[in-house]
Parts: C-alpha cells; sequence; structure tokens
C-alpha cells in the first residue's frame, strides 16, 4: 500500500501504463473501504462480474465504456458513476485510460 500523507501528488502520476496490461495501485486498504488507482491499456477489459459492495469510478484520464447491468456507459476524463453492490459491470479501454475506484464497504 502506498502511504500519500502528508504528500502532495498528482493522481495522473501515481499509476503507469503498461503494454497490453491492466495495472492496479493501491492507495487505500482498510475494512470501511479501499481506494484503488487503475490504468488501461486500449482494449484491455474487465470482464463482467459483480461486487458485495458500492463502489464509485472516476475517470481521470481518456475513455472507457462501463457497462453496469447491461447499460453500456461511455465516459471521459472528468467523469464518474457509481456501481452498485451486486449489479454486474464490466469495464472496457476505448483508448489508454486511468480511473479511480473507490469501494465502500459496510461497517
Amino acid at each position: 500500500m502506498i502511504s500519500l500523507s502528508y504528500e502532495k501528488s498528482k493522481l495522473i502520476n501515481l499509476v503507469d501504463y503498461q503494454d497490453e496490461s491492466i495495472v492496479s495501485k493501491t492507495l487505500i486498504d482498510r475494512k470501511s473501504g479501499s481506494v484503488t488507482l487503475f490504468s488501461f491499456d486500449k482494449d484491455q477489459k474487465l470482464s463482467e462480474h459483480t461486487a458485495p459492495y458500492d463502489a464509485l469510478v472516476y475517470v481521470f484520464d481518456s475513455k472507457c465504456e462501463i457497462t453496469i447491468g447491461g447499460i453500456a456507459y461511455q465516459l471521459e476524463s472528468g467523469d464518474l458513476i457509481i456501481m452498485p453492490a451486486n449489479v454486474p459491470h464490466a469495464v472496457k479501454a476505448l483508448t489508454k485510460f486511468k480511473m479511480l475506484l473507490a469501494m465502500i464497504k459496510e461497517c
């Protein structure tokens, strides 16, 4: 886990792109939730799955498609979307893109 305490950082610089890969970097991992950064190379994807907790996705570089409950949403830098708990969702990189995932767990 990365410690950002008392440090000023640029979100875009905290996770790098890697050819033909998805890279993740966990910033916070607690019982109550987690914050993870992801970078996706173009055409990389996470297949449809569910999670037991609500999650917020914030796209901070480029474009992606997120499908939630069978509905596709195209997001670009500055957009965010909520993925409700137990609803199937998938992520596809339309270009290289980066996102922040904040997962909120029940306490």
